[in-house]
C-alpha cells in the first residue's frame, strides 16, 4: 500500500489543501488532480456520485499524487468498507456529533483487531495480488475524519477528538449554520466562534482542523490559517463550473450593446 500523504500531514497538523468532487465524472476528478490539489473529497453525501463511480475517479486522479478521499453518505459500515475496498485513501464522515459516533466510524475503517472492516480480495489491494501487503499496512494509512456540523458536536468536540484513531475533524459551515439557527448565514458571529472552538480543541488534542471555504478569497484563505485550521477544501467542481461560467458570461456581455443579452 502507498504511503498516504494526506494522513501523514494530517498527523502532524501540516496544511493540506483539497477540494470537492460533487460532479460524478472521472475527467472532473481528472482535472482537479492535475490542478495540483493534495487530497480530493468524492462526495457520495450531497454531490451526483454513486458507489459505482469511485473506480473510475480514482483512477483518473491516479499519477497526480493526489489522495482520493470520500466523504461517504452516512456514518455505517457498509457505505465506509465500500470507499476503502474501492481504493480511497480516507473517509470523511458526516454528521458526527458524539465520541461513540466517532468511535463506530474509526471501526468501520479498521481491520480487527482494531475495528471491523471486513477482509476481501478488492480494487484496493489489487483484487488480492497485494492482499498480504495492503493488510498489513491499511490501518495505519487509512484516513478518518469526522465532520462537525452541528451544535451539539461543538459541544462535544473535546470527547470526539479523543477517539483513538481519528485523524482530524472537518467543519461544514452551511449545516453548522443551520444547527445554529440561522442556516447560511457562514460569516455569524455564533459560527466563527463555533469554528474557533473546534480549532482550539484541535490544537489542545494534537489533531489536525479542516474547514470547507466554500467560495475562497485570500481573506478567508489567511483567517482560516491564523485560527489554526490547516486541512482545507477551497470550493469544489459545481462552484468553479457555475462561477466561471457566468464570469465569462459576465465579460463578454459587457462589451454588447444595453437590453437583453
Amino acid at each position: 500500500m502507498d504511503k498516504n500523504a494526506v494522513v501523514n500531514a494530517l498527523r502532524q497538523r501540516q496544511p493540506c489543501l483539497g477540494s470537492w468532487v460533487q460532479v460524478g465524472h472521472a475527467a472532473v476528478a481528472e482535472m482537479l488532480a492535475r490542478a495540483g490539489f493534495a487530497w480530493l473529497g468524492i462526495d457520495a453525501e450531497h454531490g451526483e456520485v454513486v458507489e459505482q463511480d469511485y473506480g473510475n475517479l480514482f483512477r483518473a486522479m491516479r499519477g497526480y499524487g493526489t489522495v482520493p478521499l470520500v466523504r461517504v453518505r452516512e456514518n455505517a459500515v457498509l457505505p465506509i468498507r465500500r470507499a476503502l475496498d474501492l481504493g480511497a485513501g480516507g473517509i470523511i464522515v458526516p454528521l458526527v456529533e458524539t465520541a461513540d459516533q466517532a468511535a463506530c466510524a474509526v471501526a468501520a475503517a479498521r481491520y480487527p483487531p482494531e475495528g471491523v472492516r471486513g477482509f476481501a480480495f478488492q480494487r484496493a489491494n489489487a483484487w488480492g495480488v497485494d492482499f498480504d501487503a495492503y493488510v498489513a499496512a491499511a490501518n495505519h494509512e487509512t484516513a478518518v475524519v469526522v465532520m462537525i456540523e452541528s451544535k451539539a458536536a461543538v459541544e462535544n468536540i473535546d470527547a470526539i477528538l479523543a477517539v483513538a484513531g481519528v485523524d482530524g475533524v472537518f467543519v461544514g459551515p452551511y449545516d453548522l449554520s443551520g444547527s445554529y439557527g440561522i442556516p447560511g448565514r457562514t460569516d455569524a458571529p455564533v459560527i466563527a466562534d463555533a469554528c474557533r472552538r473546534v480549532a482550539d480543541a484541535c490544537s489542545r488534542a494534537g489533531k489536525s482542523a479542516g474547514q470547507h471555504l466554500v467560495k475562497p478569497t485570500a481573506d478567508t484563505v489567511r483567517t482560516a490559517l491564523e485560527q489554526g485550521f490547516t486541512f482545507l477544501a477551497l470550493g469544489m467542481d459545481t462552484v468553479f463550473l457555475t462561477e466561471g461560467a457566468a464570469a465569462v458570461r459576465e465579460l463578454a456581455g459587457s462589451f454588447l450593446p444595453a437590453g437583453p443579452k
